[in-house]
């Protein structure tokens, strides 16, 4: 019987890893952030995701949509990587989720480095932008009253954004990367709002650190919450799905609340 209980052992261990990369890689979290800014003429709820490379939660993303319906919010921002490659796949779960999340509120979109890496991406923003989202690239918007800016993935290494920053009371910046905080700053913008780092892969439980981010190497600083610069305010998401790196540990998939309050 000795063998038997061993068998059970091992199947029973085996069982249990398997459903802790599971939760680790395929349930969402829900994180709010409260961030108060002067000048603001209303409170401000929106929605952030980062990072989806193509995944989907449950099917048609239902689960995903079903959150972000629930944070009623006034506007969702989608901060690149909403694809891994361009395959057919990836850029039918991208379409079909913004054509659902346009029914709840206005979609923005800038690019991030995957989209980047494919002469394709010409064809995906026109898909994205018909299927309803507003895609900034190097460019503003009016959303909800307030000056939006998307910062096109390529233009993140010059001086684009000081190019394009509009001369607006609140700034708000949708940009993939954080680890250009200093610029962002430099630029003005109130709110940034960036991902890319997924939120360093691994995270180390109990120290609120990640392991590693392209971009920023091991130990990154930029991975996850709120880092404020003068009158500046980054929100990092840890985003949704996985790049080359299939793995989370510690890192659930992360859809981020943002409420901008009225600074009294």
């Amino acid at each position: 019987m000795l063998w038997l209980w061993i068998t059970l052992g091992v199947v029973g261990g085996a069982a249990l890893i398997i459903l802790f990369i599971w939760f680790n890689n395929s349930c969402l979290k829900t994180t709010k952030y409260k961030i108060e800014v002067e000048g603001v003429p209303e409170n401000l709820r929106i929605v952030h995701l980062s990072d989806l490379h193509g995944k989907s939660f449950s099917r048609g993303n239902a689960s995903l949509i079903k959150k972000i319906v629930g944070a009623k919010p006034d506007f969702i921002a989608i901060t690149g990587d909403i694809i891994h490659k361009y395959r057919q796949k990836d850029k039918d779960v991208a379409v079909a989720l913004v054509a659902s999340l346009k029914e709840v509120a206005p979609v923005i979109y800038c690019s991030g480095n995957h989209e980047m890496r494919g002469i394709a991406y010409r064809f995906l923003r026109k898909d994205l932008s018909e299927a309803g989202a507003t895609v900034l690239d190097d460019c503003s918007a009016d959303v909800c009253g307030y000056s939006v800016t998307g910062l096109n993935c390529a233009s993140l290494k010059n001086d684009t954004i000081f190019k394009i920053t509009p001369q607006s009371d609140i700034k708000i910046l949708l940009a993939h990367e954080p680890h250009f905080f200093e610029k962002y700053a430099e630029a003005g913008y109130d709110l940034v709002m960036c991902g890319h780092a997924h939120g360093g892969q691994w995270r180390i439980p109990f120290t609120g650190r990640g392991v590693y981010a392209p971009g920023q190497g091991f130990m990154p600083k930029y991975t996850q919450g709120v880092h404020k610069k003068g009158k500046t305010h980054m929100v990092v998401s840890r985003g949704l799905g996985n790049s080359r790196f299939p793995l989370r540990l510690f890192n659930r998939p992360e859809l981020v609340i943002i409420d901008i309050n009225v600074k009294n």
